[in-house]
């Protein structure tokens, strides 16, 4: 039988974040330790632990038939793979940070300065855009540190938070590119490679239509019933079952969480009691 070859970072928060994801489809990988590789025990996939630079190479070359990458280097490799899934976790953005004391009026204040960047190719797109003329001096590893050293005037590099920024005497002033967790695959997928990656698609989007919705039980009055499930969509339509009690029914449905809070109210409004919210681990279209 053919097996799926799945590349993930190695370390850091998108390995973690892409090892949940596996684990969450139902995907049993033994604890990996120091080891650059791990095959699943449930499911024909393997995971190769890689530097996240060289991922969309492997994609690229075949090596690895998937791979689980950042937005921000699979644009700034630039290599032939096909773009499968955007996967919405590990988002982040590259911006552009400048010491606490320039002056920064407007993106045009960058011209004829120098700034240091592990994405040059990202970075020199923008200012092409943006008609500014800078000195792209590319650099790997703590690309904040450029300006206290002296190396640049100012750098292009991944925020999270803005914390490293700040620590380093620095503030953020353009977003450059915003950036979350793709998956990407080698375009010449072999049919049983194409099928295993079409359950494991499925599989994802049934853990990502879960995400952030909630199961909801309660029990109204029959008069109220049609009010409630205007509130309630639900799926498709809710679920109502009548209670022992007479002229009482209970409603299943599942709301989104950003939602909740406004929908409880108007439910209590309603005549709703007995409110039960569970969370959902999977939904099943």
């Amino acid at each position: 039988m053919e097996v799926l070859r799945i590349a993930i970072q190695k370390s850091g928060r998108l390995s973690e974040d892409s090892l949940k994801l596996i684990k969450e489809c139902g995907i049993e990988v033994s604890s990996v330790g120091a080891q650059l590789k791990a095959t699943a025990s449930n499911f024909p996939v393997e995971i190769l632990f890689l530097r996240d630079d060289d991922i969309p190479g492997y994609v690229a070359d075949g090596v690895s038939d998937l791979g689980i990458v950042g937005e921000n280097v699979s644009v700034e490799k630039n290599k032939k793979v096909d773009e499968i899934k955007r996967l919405g976790f590990s988002k982040c953005r590259l911006s552009i940070g400048v010491p606490k004391a320039f002056e920064y009026k407007s993106i045009n204040s960058l011209n004829g300065l120098s700034i240091a960047t592990s994405y040059p190719n990202i970075l020199s797109a923008y200012l092409d855009k943006q008609k500014v003329k800078a000195d792209i001096h590319e650099i790997s590893g703590s690309v904040e540190i450029a300006p206290g050293i002296g190396l640049a005037d100012a750098i292009c590099d991944i925020v999270s938070s803005g914390s490293t920024l700040i620590s380093n005497g620095l503030k953020e002033v353009e977003i450059v590119f915003k950036s979350e967790a793709l998956m990407i695959g080698y375009p010449g997928l072999s049919a049983g490679k194409k099928l295993i990656l079409a359950e494991l698609l499925f599989r994802i989007e049934s853990v990502n239509n879960a995400k952030n919705t909630k199961y909801i039980m309660l029990n109204a009055p029959n008069d109220s019933i049609q009010t409630i499930i205007a509130l309630l969509p639900g799926v498709k339509s809710p679920s109502v079952m009548p209670l022992v009690e007479a002229g009482w029914s209970s409603i299943h449905s599942v709301v989104k969480e950003n939602d909740f809070w406004e929908i409880i109210g108007k439910l209590r409004e309603a005549g709703a009691e007995g409110i039960l919210v569970l969370p959902i681990e999977k939904i099943i279209k």
